[in-house]
């Protein structure tokens, strides 16, 4: 059976590649983007195409509502942003903040809002696309100061939302999608959009209510906390 699935940020790069191989293989997608008339790559897909700015919560009470009695099977909180910016003496807080707003607490709207839509569906899967950038163990060089916390953060928030809601059959995990050939990876990234969301689709495909909490590479396997 097909899955329903809500791909956010997904006008463009891995986003975008999401809602591509998932249409492709007969899931009924539901893709978000901030401007969708914009989005003409993601239209031309055919899939539904929903407004949706993660960091504000009207928008995303609105985009509740439009789904309101819909079932969801998976969620995928793709939407982020993230630039190297400046060293820890000059950056700014507001960069922070507005980092903290899209990449973390935008996981968490988005997630609160479409709870009783995913608890009507079969897989009850939540995954968010984290980063080896949020890993405290490999962070030895620093950089990339407001992409690691609010990634850092959003890796405790996911963590802290497979514990509370293991006991209702949710899987949530966490997926790095590696260096991928996107607007903020660049061209000199060794993986197209293609190849990444291949894999990690893979390895979500194989997961279980029991792989609730992991942090996993875009292979399956596991990644450093």
């Amino acid at each position: 059976m097909p899955d329903t699935v809500v791909v956010t940020g997904a006008n463009r790069g891995i986003g975008l590649e999401f809602a591509r191989q998932l249409s492709r293989r007969g899931d009924e997608v539901i893709a978000t983007a901030r401007r969708p008339e914009k989005a003409e790559a993601l239209r031309s897909l055919g899939v539904r195409v929903e407004t949706l700015d993660v960091a504000d919560p009207q928008s995303v009470a609105s985009f509740a509502k439009a789904l309101q009695g819909v079932t969801l099977d998976v969620l995928i909180h793709n939407a982020g942003i993230g630039e190297e910016g400046p060293g820890f003496s000059r950056l700014p807080v507001e960069d922070l903040e507005r980092s903290l707003q899209v990449n973390t607490l935008g996981a968490a709207r988005v997630t609160q809002a479409l709870l009783p839509n995913l608890r009507r569906g079969k897989r009850r899967l939540i995954a968010a696309l984290s980063s080896g950038l949020a890993s405290l163990e490999k962070n030895r060089d620093g950089g990339w100061i407001a992409y690691r916390v609010s990634k850092a953060a959003l890796n405790m928030l996911v963590r802290t939302m497979a514990a509370e809601l293991r006991p209702d059959g949710f899987t949530c995990v966490l997926i790095d999608p590696g260096w991928v050939q996107t607007d903020m990876g660049g061209r000199g990234a060794p993986t197209p959009p293609e190849k990444s969301v291949e894999s990690m689709l893979h390895a979500l495909d194989r997961l279980s209510p029991s792989d609730s909490g992991r942090f996993l590479t875009s292979r399956g396997r596991d990644a450093a906390w």
